[in-house]
């Protein structure tokens, strides 16, 4: 299972918003490409990188930012925020970002995320963010009348490499990931879940891992690892074991 440290990015500074809200934004660095280096010298190879702004605005607005990121990370790196447009996806993949993880698009337009997720193999992942079990969009900011299993049943046999699955009620909280959630969306799909929203220490490292083989392909964690309560090299070396053993 793959442990993905996550940058967010603000006004081109590393913030963590508590439930996707803008107004409620902690600022942990003004330097993302060091926090980047910082993540890969504790072990990670995958980065997920989110330019906030550009979730709200529909278009980059932190272009700068990433380009340092990932010029400074000598992983993979996923990067979601504004993308919804097929200039868009072709110039960050141009700009050597791995995967480009798109959300209000695919709900809003998914025949142009069938199309990229042919184009570009293995490169598009979908957001489902959840709130209430309904899928939000535009940077969270409203809300549809979309349940997050019939959001996820359109991408099945299109090509699309993961499902990133966020409970929004639970993002920057620390109250822990929604674990039964995110395995009941693994459990009714064949795409790999990406498990993202509240972690807050190992135990849930520790869960999802042992769910791996159900289709738990990952999990995003960001404010755990700026406020010191999970330890980035002890998270690695968990998913690695318990994947294994699950």
């Amino acid at each position: 299972m793959i442990v993905f440290p996550a940058i967010d990015l603000k006004n081109g500074q590393v913030v963590r918003l508590a439930e996707g809200d803008m107004d409620r934004a902690t600022v942990y660095g003004d330097d993302p490409a060091a926090q980047a280096l910082l993540f890969a010298e504790a072990g990670a190879g995958h980065l997920h990188v989110v330019d906030l702004d550009g979730a709200f605005a529909g278009e980059s607005r932190n272009r700068a930012a990433v380009e340092r990121i990932v010029e400074a990370f000598p992983g993979h790196v996923q990067l979601g925020g504004g993308i919804r447009k097929p200039a868009d996806v072709e110039g960050w993949f141009a700009l050597g970002v791995s995967r480009l993880v798109i959300g209000s698009a695919a709900l809003k337009d998914p025949q142009f995320v069938k199309d990229m997720a042919k184009e570009w193999e293995n490169g598009i992942v979908v957001a489902v963010d959840a709130r209430d079990g309904m899928v939000a969009t535009e940077g969270w900011a409203e809300v549809s009348d979309v349940p997050v299993h019939d959001m996820a049943r359109r991408f099945e046999d299109a090509g699309v490499a993961s499902l990133l699955f966020t409970d929004i009620g639970r993002d920057g909280l620390l109250k822990g990931c929604n674990i039964d959630a995110t395995l009941d969306l693994a459990r009714r799909t064949d795409m790999p879940v990406i498990a993202s929203g509240g972690v807050k220490g190992l135990d849930d490292i520790h869960v999802l891992s042992l769910h791996a083989h159900e289709g738990i392909e990952g999990v995003i964690t960001g404010r755990a690892l700026y406020d010191g309560r999970l330890d980035l090299g002890a998270a690695l070396a968990m998913a690695r074991r318990e994947a294994g053993r699950g």
